[in-house]
């Protein structure tokens, strides 16, 4: 049994094992591609209506994690189960009708919208494009979905360079809504836009969840947006899972060392909360050369010898908490 099975319920609606995405890196005369290895033997689950925060620093493979789940990056290895259908087996047709069920939201609103269309246009396409709606219903359904981000009907004949940002990332989240989806990646939704936005798009996207049950990988950088969305939460680092848990406990007892550092960096009002900033030395690892130890050893401020020999495995060290960490 993978790790992935650790911790899984029978209820789970998105079960990845091993799942490895490699890219080849440069070219050399008569010698094979080297790889970076941006996703490396990952293993997550995520339950029906649950969302899990995926966080780390920018480099660590967030983002391809949440687009090899898609299939909008293919993967090297591994499995994807959705609902219990292998998701890396599928093509054509069965694909398609998967991918019905399985949305994202990008990060960038002014890229991830057609400047060319009006937002009628650009709602509407994924509901032609499965026949899920006559042409003559086209307008109510754009309302309702409008209505269903906070914004009024006439929205819908405006083009995307006409609003702002958080209006824009609205309209992305309409979209990502249009086919009913039970699983939405939610890929940084909040870091292009304004502090005095972001709440209110997290509290657009924590009521429609609720409402409509889905399920959210929500990828972030930033541990205090997490804990505030997060019913558990993954932490990435180059390419693998490091801690993963409840919310509430990982951000109170964090087990793992790049953990305490990420959580050390994130501001609280409170003084009695203030945790100490923990400075790193050291650079990341590299994603192209193999390492022996742990990939965080040369910058861990608790680091062993048996650290820099044997990488941890990703183990239970209580109920519903897991860690790669020889020192716990």
């Amino acid at each position: 049994m993978t790790n992935a099975g650790v911790g899984a319920a029978a209820n789970d609606l998105l079960l990845v094992s091993g799942l490895e995405t490699h890219f080849p890196f440069g070219s050399r005369w008569f010698s094979r591609h080297r790889w970076v290895r941006a996703v490396d033997g990952v293993d997550v689950h995520v339950g029906r209506g649950e969302i899990l925060g995926l966080v780390g620093e920018s480099g660590c493979g967030k983002t391809t994690l949440g687009r090899s789940i898609l299939r909008l990056v293919e993967p090297t290895a591994g499995t994807v189960r959705f609902d219990g259908i292998d998701v890396l087996a599928l093509d054509g047709r069965d694909l398609r009708a998967v991918r019905r069920r399985m949305q994202i939201i990008f990060q960038d609103p002014y890229a991830s919208l057609s400047p060319r269309r009006q937002i009628k246009e650009i709602i509407a396409e994924p509901l032609l494009l499965h026949r899920l709606a006559a042409k003559s219903d086209i307008e109510g359904r754009v309302a309702g979905l409008l209505g269903d981000v906070g914004l009024e009907p006439y929205f819908m004949y405006r083009y995307p360079h006409e609003m702002s940002g958080g209006q824009r990332q609205r309209i992305a989240i309409a979209r990502a809504l249009s086919l009913d989806p039970q699983f939405i990646v939610a890929d940084e939704p909040v870091s292009a836009l304004d502090v005095s936005v972001r709440a209110q798009i997290l509290n657009i996207l924590l009521e429609l969840q609720r409402k409509k049950g889905i399920a959210l990988l929500f990828i972030s950088h930033d541990l205090a947006v997490v804990e505030r969305i997060a019913d558990r939460i993954a932490v990435m680092y180059a390419g693998k899972i490091v801690e993963e848990g409840d919310a509430s406990r990982l951000m109170t007892s964090p087990l793992h060392p790049y953990t305490q550092v990420l959580l050390s960096s994130v501001p609280a009002v409170d003084r009695r909360q203030r945790r100490g900033r923990i400075r790193l030395t050291g650079e990341p690892p590299s994603l192209v050369q193999p390492i022996a130890g742990c990939l965080f050893a040369a910058r861990c401020p608790e680091v062993r010898e048996i650290c820099r020999q044997v990488a941890p495995a990703l183990d239970m060290k209580s109920a519903g908490h897991r860690a790669a960490c020889h020192l716990r």
